[in-house]
């Protein structure tokens, strides 16, 4: 059985432009680990990987391409970059639709972490102290899931055409709070499983008495609190992507330029050294 880790708190991150990506490794992880440009750097050393990989197959050199395509100037990062960064903590992400996940198809309570995509928009379902969470950037703080529930909201997800992959591995047991100012990114905040029920109560009553926008409506006053907020529609998440954040924007594509390879291992050689130094803590 997992034991307690950060004291029973919960890691939450609330969405920053379009880096759900970063909200969902970071969940996974339960602590600041990664920043967007530490995903970027990771996309510029697998973009310049499959470069090397299409030119060595070329008859000639008539392909190049300078499009990232793992990561888009509005910050949102592709499967592979997060296959990647969680390979740096020694984590395996499988799609849970493979052979090798049928365990987990069965008896998804075995397991310690799902990740979930659909339309540029990523999120977590982590077991935290032997309790099961959904943590979604788009909310203001992880929803709790019964152990019931989780085999039938995931079941819900797969019949809504989400993709959903298996976290295996040794997760980090602890991430030192009194660190969280120097962590590497602002977008996140500890909060006790008391404290995320009451602020999904409050941010549930005011949405359900004004008016809002598409994604700040998706939950009402009428849902179970033993249910999840409903998973973002197609639309909702659509829209919610369009709304780009110039300034990340013109970070990002500043990174890509920046990246080559060797500066890429050396965002790499950078968690590494984060995680040894985390690992010295505990």
């Amino acid at each position: 059985m997992e034991r307690t880790s950060n004291g029973g708190m919960l890691y939450h991150e609330v969405q920053e432009a379009n880096l759900c990506a970063v909200h969902c490794v970071n969940t996974v992880l339960q602590g600041p680990f990664f920043s967007e440009f530490d995903l970027a750097a990771v996309a510029a050393d697998l973009d310049e990987k499959e470069r090397q990989v299409m030119l060595e197959g070329a008859a000639a050199a008539d392909f190049f391409s300078e499009e990232s395509h793992n990561v888009s100037l509005g910050g949102d990062f592709s499967i592979q970059v997060l296959q990647k960064a969680l390979e740096v903590w020694d984590l395996q992400v499988i799609p849970l639709n493979c052979p090798d996940a049928e365990p987990a198809q069965i008896d998804p309570e075995l397991e310690n972490a799902f990740i979930c995509h659909l339309h540029d928009h990523w999120f977590c379902i982590r077991k935290v102290s032997g309790e099961w969470y959904y943590f979604d950037s788009l909310l203001a703080a992880p929803q709790h899931l019964s152990k019931f529930y989780l085999s039938a909201f995931l079941d819900s997800l797969k019949g809504s055409g989400w993709s959903i992959f298996i976290v295996k591995g040794n997760f980090p047991q602890e991430c030192p709070m009194s660190s969280s100012s120097d962590a590497s990114n602002a977008f996140g905040q500890w909060l006790s499983p008391e404290d995320a029920e009451r602020i999904l109560k409050e941010t549930s009553s005011t949405q359900s008495s004004s008016s809002s926008s598409a994604v700040n409506n998706r939950s009402s006053d009428n849902v179970d609190q033993q249910r999840p907020y409903q998973a973002l529609s197609r639309e909702e998440v659509r829209t919610f992507s369009e709304m780009e954040d110039d300034d990340l924007k013109a970070a990002i594509a500043a990174s890509l330029l920046d990246a080559s390879a060797a500066g890429a291992n050396l965002g790499a050689v950078g968690i590494t050294s984060q995680r040894e130094e985390t690992e010295k803590q505990k």
